[in-house]
């Protein structure tokens, strides 16, 4: 595991240091839109985001920024490419952390500039670096876009910003290519101790992007690589926080209240079990137990295939069971079942709170 990276603070976020892993989104509203950005912010809040990034395109975006940070409570981050004014900019409107790329920001006094702003106010300054911007000399150098072409140009753009006596950094390198991406991330990870923000970039739409992103950043956290995550996807953010927090729950990283389970249905099945089971997921997402919840279809081999599960339900023909830890409590009319599970669930809530 990755435990001995640098601690960054991000507004009231610790990153590194074995700290947990922050869920960072990104805002898809027009930033000089305060309203609709807050609401969108405050909808990936109840979500469960850390922290959450805008895109600063022009002065009025980074002007709203100080607005905008009045009405929410998770970190800023401002989202800038090329110029270093509007860097300066948000960082003086109160952004929790800049994202540049220090190699297209306008010459290096523009990015000592950019420095000196951040280092003044102690902002953080992500360095980032996808395998479409990697600069011609690079390409040309490995032949095409590489593993070692991304980390390479990377550490060039942190040995940028650490000639001006500044280490307060966080690196993020992306690629659309999951092994391409891994590998990157492997090899980051032996040469710096600064942590990493760690994503599949351009995943694609919420299913194909939730699949690439479950493949590419469950390996890279499973090695234990990564300080903050993003899920990109195209579509609405909120679906990247809960295809992200379901990533860190399946590899124990993340509480996030209950977790259903559910069996792929079969020809034993005699119950509606997809519906079913979409209801369970829509009652246990109002629930902040800690606890593995089954749905089976099956009442024969259901309650011992989901022996772990604090409490289940498992399907019949017209009629199913309520089990606990693979014991069966009662056997019930199928229409009754969720309102048994549910009368289970706040039981489990009230023991909790005596």
């Amino acid at each position: 595991m990755r435990e001995n990276t640098k601690v960054i603070r991000i507004g009231n976020v610790l990153i590194g240091g074995g700290n947990p892993v922050a869920i960072q989104s990104m805002c898809n509203t027009k930033t000089h839109d305060v309203k609709a950005t807050v609401e969108q912010i405050h909808s990936l809040e109840k979500e469960g985001c850390d922290i959450v990034r805008v895109a600063v395109p022009n002065f009025q975006a980074a002007e709203s920024l100080k607005l905008i940070k009045k009405e929410i409570h998770i970190p800023l981050v401002a989202d800038i490419h090329f110029d270093c004014k509007l860097a300066i900019a948000a960082i003086e409107n109160g952004a929790d952390k800049i994202r540049i790329n220090p190699g297209n920001i306008g010459g290096t006094d523009n990015l000592r500039s950019v420095v000196d702003a951040a280092k003044e106010r102690s902002i953080p300054i992500r360095v980032g670096v996808n395998s479409g911007s990697l600069e011609k000399e690079i390409l040309n150098k490995y032949g095409h876009v590489t593993a070692e072409g991304i980390v390479e140009s990377a550490l060039d753009k942190v040995r940028m910003i650490e000639k001006y006596g500044y280490n307060n950094i966080v690196i993020s390198i992306k690629s659309s290519n999951v092994p391409m991406c891994i590998q990157a991330h492997e090899m980051i990870s032996e040469r710096t101790c600064y942590p990493l923000h760690v994503g599949i970039t351009e995943a694609g739409t919420v299913y194909n992007g939730t699949v690439k992103s479950a493949v590419g950043l469950g390996v890279i956290r499973y090695e234990g690589i990564g300080d903050t995550i993003r899920v990109s996807l195209t579509g609405d953010p909120c679906q990247e926080v809960i295809c992200a927090k379901q990533i860190l729950q399946s590899l124990g990283l993340r509480k996030n209240g209950i977790e259903v389970v559910s069996c792929p249905t079969c020809g034993r099945t005699d119950i509606d079990l997809i519906s079913l089971a979409e209801r369970v997921t829509e009652l246990t997402g109002n629930y902040k137990l800690n606890i593995k919840v089954a749905v089976m279809g099956c009442v024969v081999n259901g309650p011992g295939e989901a022996k772990e599960a604090e409490l289940g339900i498992a399907g019949g023909h017209g009629e199913g069971l309520l089990f606990r830890k693979g014991e069966i409590i009662k056997r019930l009319p199928e229409t009754q079942l969720l309102d048994a599970l549910k009368e289970e669930l706040d039981k489990l809530v009230t023991d909790e709170k005596v």
